[in-house]
């Protein structure tokens, strides 16, 4: 279906974080954004009739049935990924997934063996690896300059941040969980990603629900309510021992008492150097700190690599990948790594032991 010449025809379903998917497409020339689905008809008028795209859906079948589609993004609820995504790969359509890959890790699996059978692109979007300090961290790591990475820390912590009492996010069987799988999922693959894919051999877990069952943390989010109760978690811990003996700590919080912030980051602890990414508030200026030492005195380093291009650059290298005609390797396989270390952890915090994978 997809040549080098040909223009590639997009469809995106969901227009929360899927508006970010849209914009980015309308900067990647040979990109066509045909259809949109949404469940709300108002934004899906209004998305439609502001960039021209033809076809609007209120469900997501008559957009994934088309046979006119290359790529189907997916930027629903946590639950609705695999169904949306096995349909469209099933019925010839690449896949470029919202993280996380599936609200459980049966669901995560059947995905990759349906792009492995059907021959089919999938990818999720972990668009913070595409952040600029995360480059040029990960390029200073490959160049040896922090030496061995044998332990982190990565953390994405807000004091009231429940993203919508009621709606879809709070609800077990829709999110998957709560903050864990939602901002600790970004936090786990920057990580892994910095340290060089490493395979989690272990995982102890714990997570809490203290606030959002009181109604304490939501922040002011508003979000479509679906009629749901404070179902999951509000804060979660996990240590994970890898293969290569490294280690990671990861702490992910919707609400918690603690600092008036949002802030989110990566500690790393090499054998030539360590360095920490740290973002409070969302502000992009003076994020990185590199830790080495110069004639054997301590000195830290401020990179200022720029604020990098998130969802763009996933999504126009995806489209550069089908363009090449070589995408067998890529079937969902990181987003699956992501989703069985976040299933261990909460199993093991509900069984009290520690999860050997």
């Amino acid at each position: 279906m997809t040549t080098t010449q040909d223009t590639l025809r997009v469809g995106i379903v969901g227009l929360g974080i899927g508006r970010h998917h849209l914009r980015a497409y309308q900067q990647i020339p040979g990109v066509e954004i045909v259809a949109l689905a949404d469940m709300n008809p108002d934004r899906l008028k209004e998305f439609g009739e502001a960039n021209g795209i033809p076809y609007l859906y209120e469900t997501y079948e008559p957009l994934v049935a088309r046979d006119d589609l290359d790529i189907v993004n997916v930027c629903t609820p946590n639950s609705l990924h695999a169904p949306i995504a096995i349909a469209a790969m099933e019925s010839g359509k690449h896949v470029l997934c919202e993280k996380p890959l599936a609200s459980t890790l049966d669901d995560a699996e059947t995905m990759v063996a349906t792009a492995q059978r059907t021959g089919r692109a999938l990818q999720v979007t972990f668009n913070h690896r595409q952040r600029g300090d995360v480059l040029a961290l990960k390029a200073m790591i490959d160049e040896g300059r922090l030496g061995r990475i044998y332990h982190a820390k990565a953390w994405w912590l807000r004091r009231n941040g429940i993203p919508g009492m009621g709606s879809w996010f709070t609800k077990k069987d829709m999110a998957g969980g709560g903050p864990l799988i939602d901002l600790g999922v970004h936090m786990l693959d920057m990580a892994l990603f910095l340290m060089g894919e490493p395979r989690a051999k272990s995982v102890s877990g714990a997570v809490y629900a203290e606030l959002g069952p009181r109604g304490i943390g939501g922040g002011g989010m508003q979000k479509q309510l679906v009629g749901a109760g404070y179902e999951v978690e509000d804060l979660a811990s996990a240590f994970i021992r890898m293969e290569n003996h490294a280690s990671l700590l990861l702490e992910t919080s919707w609400a918690t008492y603690r600092a008036n912030n949002d802030e989110y980051g990566v500690t790393l602890y090499g054998t030539e150097g360590g360095a920490e990414i740290k973002v409070v508030n969302y502000v992009p200026d003076n994020t990185l700190t590199v830790f080495v030492d110069v004639a054997g005195t301590p000195v830290d380093i401020h990179p200022y690599p720029g604020k990098g291009e998130g969802h763009l650059a996933i999504l126009r290298d995806f489209v550069a990948m089908l363009r090449g005609g070589d995408w067998q390797g890529c079937v969902g396989q990181e987003g699956l790594a992501r989703a069985r270390i976040i299933d261990a952890c909460y199993r093991s915090a509900a069984e009290g032991r520690e999860i050997v994978l």
